[in-house]
């Protein structure tokens, strides 16, 4: 594979877009049908997962009674009824788009990094349908100069459709496939680099909000809790999404709780982070979650149902956050 030569004149460069968008309007392949219907167990999980208690995707009593009659899967599962899972048959990888990023890549467009995902939804699905995913290339740019690197983005539209092929929603991925930048050699000191790295901006404070930042102010994680029913909220919002009252107040948590999931942030480099650095989903004592960075351990011991602790630690002048340390932990002495 050769490098890609940035010093190609426009004429070879539109040669190779032409090439490239010879694959414009083609279907990736034929079209995948999903292993397994629509069904309650994988709508209970990743209700669970994600925190969604709706009662029309899992109380079959009141489904019944709501306008769907019955259960629905949420629609942002869409995806989930027709992926080819973790060991998909080698038929299915010998796609279009495969052949594409195979000549993307012999000319030196080696790295791959998702920029935009959409979806729109025709109407709820429910247990018992199978369903069809039929990916369309639908366009690719012309050579992009990026931070990442010089590259052409992507763009991939998928049809999902019914056993009668009647469509049941869409889904959008654009991909930038690029040559990475090398990084700088003679990179400068640390210390240089954190005197001239941009500021953190400051999260935005309105009426639904204040009442959180706040507590911040003062060391205290205050979460939001309906007056109607009691269910706590978070982050906060204007209407229950439980009872649908709009009367709430809040509690102060005791800032205890464990790590359901979470992700360590490698690249790209975003200012003013310093990566490696882990992002949690942290699951509170009182019963919700919210995100926010895991500290004072290294990356690599983080791990789910580790119990931590919420202190306030004043992150840039003036702007003082919540973050979690393992509990108990005399690492946050020190720690940023």
């Amino acid at each position: 594979m050769t490098p890609v030569d940035t010093g190609r004149d426009s004429k070879d460069r539109a040669a190779f877009l032409a090439r490239l968008r010879e694959f414009e309007g083609r279907e990736t392949g034929p079209p995948f049908i999903g292993r397994d219907p629509v069904n309650a167990p994988m709508i209970h999980h990743w209700c669970d997962a994600i925190g969604d208690d709706l009662p029309v995707y899992a109380d079959a009593d009141l489904a019944t009674q709501s306008v769907h009659g019955g259960i629905v899967a949420p629609p942002t599962m869409l995806q989930v009824w027709a992926m080819a899972g973790l060991r998909p048959a080698q038929a299915s990888l010998e796609t279009e788009l495969r052949k594409l990023l195979g000549i993307l890549a012999d000319a030196g467009f080696l790295a791959v990094i998702a920029t935009n995902y959409d979806q729109e939804y025709t109407r709820y699905v429910k247990p018992g349908e199978c369903l069809s995913e039929t990916t369309v290339i639908e366009s690719i740019s012309e050579e992009k100069t990026t931070g990442l690197g010089v590259g052409h983005f992507v763009t991939t539209r998928s049809t999902y459709r019914d056993e009668q092929e009647h469509a049941v929603g869409t889904s959008g991925m654009r991909i930038l496939v690029y040559n990475p930048k090398p990084r700088d050699v003679a990179a400068p000191p640390v210390s240089e680099r954190a005197a001239a790295r941009p500021k953190r901006k400051s999260p935005a404070r309105g009426r639904d909000n204040a009442f959180f930042w706040e507590g911040i102010d003062v060391g205290e994680l205050r979460i939001q809790r309906c007056s109607g029913c009691g269910t706590l909220h978070h982050p906060p919002r204007p209407m229950c999404h439980h009872c649908q009252s709009v009367e709430w107040d809040w509690i102060v948590s005791s800032g205890r709780g464990t790590v359901h999931s979470f992700v360590v942030y490698h690249r790209p480099e975003v200012a003013p982070f310093d990566a490696p650095y882990v992002v949690g989903l942290i699951e509170l004592e009182e019963g919700t979650r919210l995100v926010s960075n895991v500290v004072g351990i290294p990356p690599d011991e983080v791990r789910i149902d580790m119990p931590v602790e919420c202190h306030f630690d004043e992150v840039e002048e003036g702007l003082i956050l919540p973050q979690f340390y393992p509990a108990g932990s005399s690492a946050r002495d020190g720690a940023q």
